[in-house]
C-alpha cells in the first residue's frame, strides 16, 4: 500500500507539472499572439498615416545607410481577415515599372473593397519596352501575399477548376479610368458574383485620386509602401549601389527621361536634327495602339508636356546652384543621342554617374533585357538620395516623389516646366543675363521643393488634378496635423 501511495504520488505531482507546463504554454501563446495583434492590426504603415508625425516617424525609421531597404513588415505573420470571398480577380497591369507598380496598388484595393480573392497580378509583357519579367521577378511574392492577409486572401493561381473554365471562356474588361468606390460596388460586384471570375486588361488609373474613403487610400500606401517589397535579388544590387553613392557624399539623383520611346509619342523633338525628328516620327506611326499621330513638338514644349533636353536641365543645374563637383546619378534608360546628347552635362558636371558605370558587368547581367529590373534599381537609388530632379512628371516622377514624401518630406524639385521654357528661351536669345536667369528660376523654385502641401482636386478633370500617389496626404498624418505642417 505505501508503494501504491508513493506512486500514486508521483503520478499526480507528474500530473500537475504537465498540467502546469500546459498552461504556461497556452499564456505564452496568447501573450504572443496579442502582441502581434496589438502592433499589427493597424499595420505599421498605417498607424504612422493615423497619426500626425507619421512623416517624422517614417523617416527616423528609414534612417541610416539602409533606409531605403528598411522595412515595415511585421515581426510575425499577421492574423488572416476571414471572410466569403465573392469571386476571383485576374487582372493585367499595363505601362511600365511604376504605372505597373500604382495599378497594383489600385487592384489591391478593389480587391479588397469588393471582398475578392485577388490573383498574384500579370505585368505587361506587350509594349514597347518587351519585358518578360513575371511579377516574382521583381517583387517579393511571399511578401507580397503574407503582409496583407489581414485584408484579403490572394493566391498565386486559380484553383484548377475555374483555370480550365477561364480557358474556355473568360469575362474580361477594363474598369473605367478615375472611378470611385460606387462604381466597383455597383457595376462590378455583381459581375465577380455571376462569372466567379473576373479579368481586369488594364490596371492604369482605374481608382480616383479623390474622394474615396480615408480606409482605402491609407490601403493604397500600404501596398505600396509595405507590401511591393522587391526581390532580395534587387534589393541588394540596389543597396549596393545607394552605399556606394553615400560614401562620396551627398549625391542628387536626375531622372533625365529623354528615352526614345518618350521622344516619339509624345513628339517632342526640340533639338533633335531633322533625320532623328523623322526616325521619331515614324516609331509612333509604327506603333497602331498609340492614338495621336500629328503632333506639334513646340506647341507641347510652350504648354510644358515636354521633357526637358539634356543641353536644357545643364542650365537649369547651374542656375538652381548646383556646384560643378555635384555627384548627379542618371536615372533613366539609354538616352536618345547617345553621348552626343550628354556631352554638355557630362562637362558641367563630371561627377556624373548611372548604374551602368557603378556595377560591373557581371553584376548588371542577370537583369539585362529587363527594363521593368534595372528600373527598379533606379527606384530604390531615387527614393535614397538627398535630393531628386525629375526633367518630365510621367510615372516614376510622380511615385518617387510621393514616396519621398512619406519618407519625410524629401527635397524633390519639381520643375516648372512652362516657366523654364520661356525663361530658357529668353536667356538663350539674349534678353536675359545670366544673373537674370539664374534668380528668376531660383524664385520660380522655391516654393517647388517637395514641401508639404494638400493635393489640388479638380472635379470631373482628373487628369488635371495632382495624382494621389504622388502627394498621398491621407497617409502623411491626421487632417489637422497635415494642417499644422501646412
Amino acid at each position: 500500500m505505501v508503494v501504491a501511495a508513493g506512486h500514486g504520488g508521483r503520478r499526480r505531482r507528474a500530473w500537475r507539472w504537465a498540467m502546469r507546463a500546459a498552461a504556461s504554454a497556452v499564456v505564452w501563446t496568447a501573450v504572443v499572439q496579442l502582441a502581434s495583434i496589438a502592433g499589427l492590426w493597424r499595420p505599421r504603415v498605417l498607424a504612422d498615416c493615423g497619426g500626425g508625425g507619421g512623416a517624422a516617424t517614417g523617416l527616423a525609421a528609414l534612417a541610416g545607410e539602409d533606409r531605403v531597404a528598411a522595412r515595415l513588415s511585421p515581426p510575425a505573420l499577421v492574423p488572416r481577415r476571414i471572410y466569403k470571398s465573392n469571386g476571383y480577380l485576374l487582372v493585367t497591369c499595363n505601362g511600365g515599372l511604376n504605372q505597373m507598380r500604382a495599378g497594383i496598388c489600385d487592384m489591391v484595393t478593389i480587391a479588397r473593397y469588393l471582398n475578392l480573392t485577388l490573383v498574384v497580378p500579370e505585368l505587361d509583357k506587350r509594349s514597347f519596352w518587351a519585358d518578360s519579367s513575371e511579377f516574382g521577378d521583381i517583387f517579393d511574392v511571399s511578401h507580397f501575399i503574407n503582409s496583407l492577409r489581414d485584408e484579403l486572401m490572394i493566391v498565386k493561381e486559380l484553383p484548377m477548376k475555374l483555370k480550365l473554365k477561364t480557358k474556355r471562356r473568360l469575362y474580361s474588361m477594363p474598369p473605367v479610368s478615375w472611378s470611385n468606390e460606387t462604381y466597383y460596388l455597383k457595376r462590378v460586384l455583381r459581375l465577380a458574383r455571376k462569372h466567379k471570375v473576373i479579368h481586369f486588361n488594364k490596371t492604369d488609373a482605374r481608382l480616383a485620386n479623390n474622394g474615396l474613403p480615408v480606409k482605402l487610400q491609407r490601403l493604397r500606401c500600404r501596398v505600396n509602401f509595405e507590401a511591393l517589397r522587391f526581390t532580395p535579388q534587387i534589393e541588394a544590387l540596389g543597396r549596393k549601389l545607394i552605399s556606394t553613392l553615400q560614401k562620396s557624399g551627398q549625391f542628387v539623383v536626375l531622372h533625365l527621361r529623354y528615352e526614345m520611346d518618350m521622344l516619339s509619342f509624345s513628339g517632342c523633338t526640340h533639338g533633335c536634327s531633322d533625320e532623328e525628328t523623322e526616325e521619331l516620327t515614324r516609331m509612333r506611326y509604327a506603333y497602331p495602339w498609340w492614338k495621336e499621330k500629328e503632333i506639334d513638338s513646340e506647341v507641347k514644349r510652350f504648354q510644358g508636356l515636354c521633357p526637358l533636353t539634356p543641353e536644357e536641365i545643364t542650365l537649369v543645374l547651374k542656375a538652381l546652384g548646383f556646384k560643378k563637383d555635384t555627384l548627379i546619378y542618371i536615372a533613366s534608360g539609354e538616352i536618345y543621342g547617345g553621348e552626343r546628347r550628354l556631352a554638355a552635362l557630362k562637362a558641367a558636371y563630371p561627377r556624373l554617374v548611372r548604374k551602368e558605370k557603378l556595377l560591373s558587368p557581371e553584376e548588371l547581367q542577370p537583369f539585362q533585357n529587363h527594363s521593368t529590373q534595372m528600373a527598379a534599381l533606379d527606384y530604390m537609388v531615387s527614393i535614397a538620395s538627398d535630393v531628386f530632379i525629375p526633367s518630365y512628371d510621367g510615372n516614376m516622377a510622380r511615385v518617387v516623389e510621393g514616396h519621398r514624401r512619406y519618407t519625410g518630406f524629401r527635397k524633390t524639385i519639381l520643375l516648372d516646366r512652362v516657366k523654364l521654357v520661356e525663361l530658357l528661351d529668353s536667356f538663350q536669345g539674349g534678353a536675359m543675363s545670366w544673373n537674370e536667369f539664374s534668380a528668376a528660376v531660383k524664385k520660380a523654385h522655391q516654393h517647388r521643393m517637395g514641401q508639404p502641401t494638400e493635393r489640388k482636386v479638380i472635379p470631373g478633370r482628373p487628369k488635371e488634378e495632382d495624382y494621389f500617389y504622388a502627394n498621398p496626404q491621407e497617409c502623411l498624418g491626421s487632417r489637422e496635423g497635415l494642417r499644422d505642417i501646412l
